[in-house]
């Protein structure tokens, strides 16, 4: 009954063919970031009230906007009355500030990590991680955007005024039950929003708009265009720009991926474009195909009768209005210097393998695993020595596709069976989608944090095989030995040479309160204060070359000597 009234409902809202405009998130920006996680209401049909979680809010977060290089203080508060995580999804921080499954916010805490913003500009988000919860919490509305900007980013002509020019777009699809309740888990996820709306809309201005999407869906993936194939630019990956703006008329996106696009619609106020997902194009086997898994007779529970299956529907409505002051008109081709880390470097070559744990036709509704075995949150499934550059190997031996999401680190794809991957997977990635019988190889650095306690998570990004264990964790250990660093007066600086980030590690009561830099001739450069936890500065702005450094603490002061190579 509860079908065939929201497909009932469904033909007579697009008979009516009734729009509302989209939520746009307020921001939050600066140095000193607050958050409250809530409980609350939120009215996804009107004068309908459903139980929902938020970020500030009733539902959903603020977009957090930080720049590269900034030193940022969070406090996450936890008011939804059971435990929960924050995981920084993409960005790149020490363990025990990336809000995986083992940095439990219990109810009534507050989590206050602190870290310097090293990412690239991009688009990246934040949700919860707790293990066999995350679906649950995500799904009900604690999801946020992240936008991270840098000098290069800047310096070119880009449509970045937020809320105007630049619009966050979250694309989730959810199942509500006859009470119009939040359904968790469910394969019967066939009501499509964005920002948190149902039949959206969004007034866009005649000229050269960017849209920053996320697939924020717990298992749907979408085929994302345009209608009438009218063509767009991508512009940015998971973890940044490209190398250049990429001509598209399709663009896959599974769970967890972000993508940044331009969409010239210069002189054409007044028209009406759709923002769509060509479902119907994709091959079986995936979450949003006719059939999910590989073989037709493959069932899953819920998956079907659902109108999104198989089909081409709009996920956006976009009206075009009159230009914005200062408008962009124009598409850059050329972007950033995008450097992959070169075949032939690694250290080591990893082999996961993904596969379901029954067989036969019902093997979609059991659980998925990696390398044969659930998630346990007291193994440790790689120890990963600081500083290697590996390849990791993904074999979908499944019969449906996975997005593959790792922790800590941004990757380059190598290749697709052996096939180089398309521009629009050229730049750095935190998520790739892995087909059915199909392996992809990517290659990435694990550079400036080690903890041997805290472990990171890699893992899929569909929620549900997640919360049911197909994940894996792994630790990030410094064989040179941090704990062997000689404390002089209670203080170590490492890793030395280093890159622009450098490390601090104190004695138990020592407590630095300041670092100045100074050139090897004696000539001041900068003084940074530090603060509670501050475990970390940023040096990228110092040339290579050796500096001294003179660090205060309660213990006295120490001048240690550091290079930047």
């Amino acid at each position: 009954m509860k079908k065939i009234t929201t497909l009932l409902f469904l033909i007579i809202v697009f008979q009516l063919n009734a729009q509302n405009p989209i939520i746009i998130p307020g921001t939050l920006s600066g140095t000193d970031i607050n958050l409250t996680l809530q409980n609350g209401t939120h009215q996804f049909y009107n004068g309908i009230n459903t139980t929902t979680m938020g970020v500030n809010g009733n539902i959903l977060g603020p977009t957090i906007i930080l720049d590269k290089g900034d030193f940022v203080n969070f406090s996450v508060e936890n008011l939804i009355g059971e435990t929960t995580t924050i995981h920084w999804h993409g960005l790149h921080v020490a363990p025990e500030n990336d809000g995986g499954p083992h940095t439990t916010i219990l109810p009534g805490e507050t989590w206050t990590p602190s870290f310097t913003i090293l990412d690239k500009a991009a688009t990246y988000w934040y949700h919860p991680h707790l293990h066999e919860k995350t679906n649950e919490h995500v799904s009900k509305g604690i999801a946020g955007m992240i936008i991270v900007k840098d000098n290069e980013e800047a310096a070119l002509t880009l449509p970045r005024t937020y809320g105007e020019d630049d619009f966050p777009i979250v694309i989730q699809t959810k199942d509500f039950d006859v009470n119009n309740e939040i359904v968790v888990p469910s394969n019967s996820d066939d009501i499509i929003m964005v920002n948190a709306t149902i039949d959206p809309q969004l007034d866009i201005p005649a000229q050269v708009v960017r849209l920053r999407l996320l697939n924020g869906s717990s298992m749907r993936t979408f085929n994302m265009g345009l209608n009438a194939n009218q063509s767009f630019y991508q512009i940015a990956s998971d973890g940044g720009l490209l190398n250049e703006s990429v001509l598209l008329t399709r663009l896959r996106m599974a769970p967890g991926e972000r993508a940044e696009i331009l969409i010239d619609l210069t002189g054409m106020q007044g028209q009406t474009l759709q923002l769509m997902s060509y479902a119907s194009e994709f091959q079986n086997g995936i979450y949003g195909a006719t059939n999910p898994g590989m073989g037709a007779g493959m069932v899953l529970n819920g998956y079907n009768p659902n109108p999104l299956n198989g089909a081409d529907f709009t996920i956006l409505q976009l009206d075009v209005v009159s230009p914005i002051g200062n408008p962009v008109t124009t598409i850059p081709n050329a972007l950033v210097t995008v450097t992959p880390i070169l075949e032939g470097t690694e250290d080591i070559t990893r082999n996961l393998v993904m596969t379901s744990v029954n067989g036969g036709p019902q093997q979609l509704n059991g659980d998925f695993v990696i390398n044969g075995v659930p998630f346990n949150m007291n193994v440790v499934n790689y120890e990963i020595p600081l500083g290697n550059t590996e390849i990791w190997r993904i074999t979908n031996s499944s019969a449906i596709a996975h997005p593959f999401h790792i922790h800590d680190v941004q990757f380059y794809i190598l290749d697709r069976e052996g096939v180089p991957p398309a521009p629009s997977e050229q730049g750095l990635k935190d998520v790739i989608y892995v087909l059915p019988q199909e392996t992809v190889r990517f290659i990435t650095k694990f550079e400036d944090f080690a903890n041997p306690d805290v472990p990171y998570m890699y893992h899929c990004h569909m929620l549900y095989h997640e919360d049911r264990g197909m994940m894996g964790q792994f630790t990030v250990v410094d064989n040179l030995g941090i704990g062997d660093l000689n404390l002089d007066q209670g203080v170590a600086i490492y890793p030395n040479p280093s890159k622009g980030v450098v490390n601090l590690k104190t004695s138990e009561g020592v407590i630095v309160s300041k670092i100045e830099i100074y050139n090897v001739l004696g000539s001041f450069i900068k003084s940074i204060e530090i603060s509670n936890n501050q475990d970390s500065i940023d040096a990228n702005e110092l040339s290579e070359g050796m500096y001294l450094l003179k660090i205060v603490s309660n213990q006295g002061e120490v001048t240690k000597k550091l290079i930047i190579n």
